[in-house]
């Protein structure tokens, strides 16, 4: 087991009440860590546990290792059955008790060989497409149990989906930053393989698009649950499709994917430069369109702005709906808190939600995150939740100290952004790859800054504080009619912002 995540499992331990700890940390296993997709896998005994600790547990996981493992960390959970459900006990490597990673092989073996029944997840499905075909053929059936379909039983498919049974319509709270996008996830799940199809959900990081796809999913499965649905990641289909070549099993792979009735595939991006992938995904995104069968997709950016992405590829993205998803405004965080404690059984106070919704300001995730911190640190001194006890158990969270932004850091984070130097900012140049720049800037001068406009003409070139008053008019009407720009713009003002 690698000693990072010893530690990063110490000092949750550290963190959590005893009981929750064994119950939910503990049985987690160490699976291994992805240097280039900086991805630490996590086994899980069963659906339960893994479905809790994704969703209870995901974000302070996360915290811990991104400390530990180079950051960003993604988690990857898998199902491995067999486990102990009360936690994994390392003795039992050195005593030569067999250890499973995530395809359901020995790690110890030089050659994968199976070591047990493969999960119908990410990397274990090309596995389990083999097994289940050579089952069927022993048997003389004519395609693979499990993988045919709407003949499946309900609730193989439904395990199969991957869906997370909580990630609901009912349990999203909507504002204006997302509404748009909740209106069309729900007209999909109304009426799947219509007019949005794709529909394609952009945002940044933890402002709930998977929340969205997968709301989307149950609500289909409840209407049908003999409906072949599935949801996974990009990097899942990566894996999926690299298992698939391994196992000489491409065109069960194909078969299964083409034949899905709903497709929620997660942070797109992730295909990035996998040619093969983006080929195979093609394939499978051409099938389900032809056939009407619903897709959606997420994604942190604009398509047009995706790098590296089969231009085929990018111009079937933008053939369906393309919604972004904003970061929620102080209202909306403020209902979120309440929700998500209402949820937990536990009614906060209005001045509580409202100190943290205002410090904590980047993404719901965040917001989860220190509400669990308050859970926890109330339950372990017993005592009520309070603005009082919350400052104290947000305190390294919260930055009360930050200084002001400056307009050269403005001007040094917009360049970095947009591939162009710090000097043209003040420079008399005026080509469009550096005027539009240089006018965002002059914008998230006046946004972010006590600066006056004669100020901020001042520190671009010494122009006069009409030229800024014109940017600043100019891209406040950009951002109403170019969803990539106000894309652009509100990344740039959610990096800038950490550092108020």
């Amino acid at each position: 087991m690698d000693n990072r995540w010893q530690t990063c499992a110490s000092q949750l331990e550290n963190e959590l009440p005893a009981q929750l700890f064994r119950t939910w940390i503990k049985p987690l296993v160490y699976l291994g860590y992805d240097e280039n997709e900086h991805v630490l896998k996590l086994g899980a005994p069963n659906r339960v546990k893994l479905d809790w600790v994704r969703t209870q547990y995901a974000d302070r996981i996360t915290q811990v290792a991104n400390q530990l493992f180079e950051p960003p960390v993604r988690l990857a959970f898998e199902i491995i059955s067999g486990l102990p459900e009360d936690g994994y006990d390392d003795s039992a490597d050195a005593a030569g008790a067999v250890r499973l990673d995530g395809r359901g092989f020995d790690v110890r073996a030089a050659e994968p060989r199976p070591a047990g029944p493969a999960a119908l997840n990410g990397t274990g499905l090309a596995h389990a497409i083999g097994a289940a075909v050579t089952a069927a053929a022993a048997s003389g059936a004519a395609t693979a149990p499990g993988f045919s379909g709407l003949n499946a039983p309900a609730t193989v498919l439904t395990d199969r989906s991957r869906l997370n049974p909580e990630l609901t319509f009912e349990t999203f709270v909507t504002g204006r930053a997302n509404d748009m996008a909740r209106a069309a996830a729900l007209q999909v799940a109304e009426r799947p393989g219509g007019a949005y199809n794709p529909l394609f959900l952009y945002g940044g990081v933890g402002l709930g698009k998977t929340h969205l796809i997968q709301a989307v999913g149950n609500c289909i499965v409840r209407r049908a649950p003999n409906a072949n649905v599935r949801y996974i990641t990009a990097n899942q289909f990566f894996q999926d499709m690299v298992q698939a070549i391994r196992r000489q099993a491409v065109d069960d792979f194909k078969r299964y994917y083409q034949t899905l009735d709903l497709l929620l595939i997660d942070d797109i991006q992730f295909l990035s430069g996998k040619e093969r992938s983006q080929e195979e995904f093609f394939y499978v995104f051409e099938a389900l369109i032809s056939t009407r069968k619903q897709i959606l997709i997420t994604c942190d950016t604009y398509p047009k702005e995706m790098s590296d992405i089969d231009d085929r590829l990018i111009s079937r993205f933008n053939s369906g709906l393309i919604v972004a998803i904003e970061p929620p405004e102080l209202e909306m965080r403020v209902a979120i808190l309440h929700r998500k404690a209402e949820l937990a059984g536990v009614k906060l106070d209005e001045d509580v939600c409202y100190f943290v919704a205002k410090h904590i300001r980047q993404n719901v995730r965040e917001l989860e995150g220190a509400l669990r911190r308050i859970f926890a640190y109330a339950e372990f001194r017993n005592q009520p939740i309070t603005l009082e006890l919350v400052k104290e158990a947000l305190k390294d969270l919260l930055t009360f100290n930050r200084g002001q932004i400056s307009v050269e850091f403005i001007q040094k984070t917009v360049a970095d952004y947009y591939k162009i130097k710090v000097g043209d900012m003040y420079s008399k140049r005026r080509p469009a790859n550096i005027a539009l720049p240089r006018q965002v800037a002059m914008y998230l001068a006046k946004e972010l800054t006590q600066k006056s406009l004669p100020e901020i003409g001042e520190l671009f070139g010494g122009r006069d504080h009409t030229t800024v008053l014109h940017a600043v008019r100019k891209i406040t009407e950009l951002r109403q009619h170019r969803p990539e720009l106000n894309h652009s713009i509100h990344v740039l003002e959610q990096t800038l912002r950490e550092y108020l």
